[in-house]
């Protein structure tokens, strides 16, 4: 059993010599530990202390390389995975963008046309389908004609023998038919690009005096008489007389007397003496000019003035 004095004793003994290869080792974790390179044993007895420190401090070589730019980050390794999505998703990806824009771009452009023919019908021309045989044979039914809204808009008014569309509210109609709002909608809509019927509110007739001109039917030869100036009105219907019912007025100012040119079939004016208004149109209903037969082509034609009366006098004043 070992005794104190035998601790003492091992303890003073000296530590056994190190080796060659001891040495080396401890000479690399000293190395390390100062982040050094490493050094050879027998290398480092040879330098002296300052060759060592200095030896010691540089730091580590990095391995030589391409440079990479500034704002690119380095390529991965050769070796490393790249994730690349499916090809199954690629195609469905692609599919899905050519389907979107060829289903986009036809549906925009449509609409960006509509839009145009709406702001162009609602202020400048509108498309009008003749729904009756009022006008026959200057109109017919199914014509389109093109109403011309800047006619009367900048000063102008409606002259005899104008064919005009017209708002009868309040003159052809004392009140407006009533009408479910949606397809009122959809109908107000086609009436504008002039695929279905107008309003019944609207209609085309041609004026036959204005705003002071006595209008009267009829001579001795059954000509209808503006101002006392007879009307050899060449545009009615063959075999139509001129009027069937008499009549006498004065229309009133800002107030229209119109008529179609199927007088046999033409409920207009006359129709309406005996209403508030006396028949009479106000010329602030007027909607536009007929101007053009766009459709059918076979059609096609200008709604000019007729000459017959460029003969009338000017309204001699008015009488009650």
């Amino acid at each position: 059993m070992d005794t104190d004095a035998q601790f003492s004793e091992r303890d003073r003994s000296p530590a056994p010599a190190q080796g060659p290869e001891q040495g080396s080792r401890s000479a690399r974790f000293s190395g390390r530990a100062t982040s050094g390179p490493e050094v050879p044993a027998d290398e480092a007895e040879q330098l002296g202390p300052e060759a060592r420190t200095q030896r010691g401090a540089q730091p580590p070589e990095l391995p030589e390389g391409p440079a990479v730019p500034p704002g690119r980050s380095a390529r991965p390794q050769e070796g490393a995975p790249q994730q690349r999505p499916p090809r199954l998703r690629r195609f469905g990806s692609w599919l899905a963008a050519g389907a979107s824009a060829l289903w986009h771009r036809p549906v925009l452009l449509l609409a960006a046309c509509v839009a145009f023919v709406l702001l162009l019908s609602a202020f400048v021309v509108q498309p009008f389908l003749i729904p009756s045989s009022s006008m026959e044979n200057t109109l017919r039914i199914g014509d389109r004609v093109l109403v011309n809204k800047l006619a009367y808009r900048f000063g102008g008014e409606p002259r005899r023998g104008d064919v005009i569309v017209f708002d009868g509210t309040g003159s052809f109609l004392q009140r407006e038919p009533s009408e479910n709002p949606v397809t009122g909608l959809i109908r107000g809509a086609g009436a504008a690009l002039g695929l279905a019927e107008p309003a019944a509110t609207d209609y085309v007739k041609r004026v036959i005096g204005v705003g002071g001109d006595r209008v009267t039917c009829c001579d001795k030869r059954g000509r209808i008489k503006v101002n006392g100036e007879p009307v050899d009105e060449g545009y009615l219907f063959p075999g139509d007389a001129p009027s069937s019912d008499t009549f006498d007025i004065v229309v009133p100012e800002g107030k229209l007397w119109v008529m179609g040119d199927h007088r046999g079939r033409s409920r207009d004016s006359r129709d309406h003496l005996g209403e508030p208004g006396g028949g009479t149109v106000p010329v602030d209903k007027v909607i536009g000019r007929a101007d053009w037969i766009a459709w059918p082509v076979g059609h096609w034609t200008a709604l000019d003035r007729p000459r017959a009366f460029d003969g009338i006098p000017g309204a001699a004043g008015s009488r009650g």
